[in-house]
């Protein structure tokens, strides 16, 4: 029996890779599929993993739609025993609901690979609606950090090198960082993620006079 599976946790977390590792595992059997994703951010059309690896992949924009992709692919011939979507957090309800559609009907197996929650702590509506049609759920097994060492469970977003709680849902960034001004992104703790305390702030209030030995014993100063 085919199913809708949901790969979810923080970023960082290794679910791109894992993908590209399932898509590889796949067709080493003499299996092919689709390979789908949204908004990555290596560019358009493009699968790939801050480990470097990457491949094509189809570009959902907010129109297509994944039940009529996977339907053509049939009728011209093409083979598809499996469909892998990435970044599916960023995936319409419908889109979701599309591949649901593709499990049922055409007993293809669909891999969904996706952020459960966004920089506020918010469901993304795709990551919701998977989490109400998925056969299953499953969290991913590498743990990402937050700068203290604990396990990191949220995703900031970070502006300046200040943590902020407000602005689109959707904008596109990364762990690496960038530019002044430029949008990046932080995985922290949820003690960490409450107190608005990315590493550059942590560091900040570890160097300040002001700051109670209490707080810095709890936390390690991040190395930067």
């Amino acid at each position: 029996m085919a199913e809708l599976v949901f790969f979810s946790g923080t970023m960082d977390c290794g679910k791109s890779t894992l993908a590209l590792q399932m898509d590889h595992n796949h067709r080493a059997r003499g299996r092919a599929g689709l390979i789908f994703t949204r908004l990555d951010r290596a560019g358009t059309a493009v699968l790939s993993s801050r480990l470097g690896l990457a491949t094509d992949a189809v570009e959902v924009d907010e129109g297509l739609d994944l039940w009529d992709v996977v339907v053509t692919a049939l009728t011209g011939g093409r083979r598809v025993d499996f469909v892998i979507c990435d970044e599916a957090q960023f995936y319409a309800p419908a889109q979701i609901e599309q591949l649901a559609r593709v499990v049922d009907e055409l007993d293809i197996d669909v891999f969904a690979f996706g952020i459960t929650a966004d920089f506020r702590t918010q469901l993304f509506p795709g990551s919701q609606r998977l989490i109400e049609l998925a056969d299953r759920v499953q969290v991913l097994q590498v743990e990402a950090l937050c700068w203290c060492g604990r396990r990191a469970t949220h995703n900031a977003r970070i502006v300046d090198g200040a943590m902020v709680v407000e602005g689109e849902q959707v904008v596109v960034g990364d762990t690496e960082g960038g530019a002044p001004g430029l949008v990046e992104y932080e995985v922290l703790c949820r003690r960490h993620y409450m107190r608005r305390m990315n590493s550059k702030a942590a560091h900040a209030a570890a160097l300040s006079a002001d700051v109670l030995p209490l707080e810095l014993d709890a936390c390690a100063l991040p190395q930067l």
